[in-house]
């Protein structure tokens, strides 16, 4: 999923790079790059915090009550 996501940077820094301005430029890498990776990672990220949060749990239940 990294590799996936690496090399969807590198094409939008590119075509971001080709825009015009500046202005044209950070759009087109918010919107075609940051928010839609962000929300991607999240919801594939749902499992690992899932399985984290229930290891937390089952250290927490492991610590002694005096602690």
């Amino acid at each position: 999923m990294w590799i996936v996501a690496v090399a969807w940077i590198y094409v939008v820094v590119l075509m971001a790079a080709t825009e015009p301005t500046i202005v044209h430029g950070l759009m087109t890498f918010v919107f075609y790059c940051a928010v839609p990776l962000s929300i991607l990672l999240y919801l594939t990220g749902g499992k690992r915090r899932r399985a984290r949060r229930e290891a937390a749990a089952k250290r927490k239940a492991a610590v002694p009550a005096g602690n």
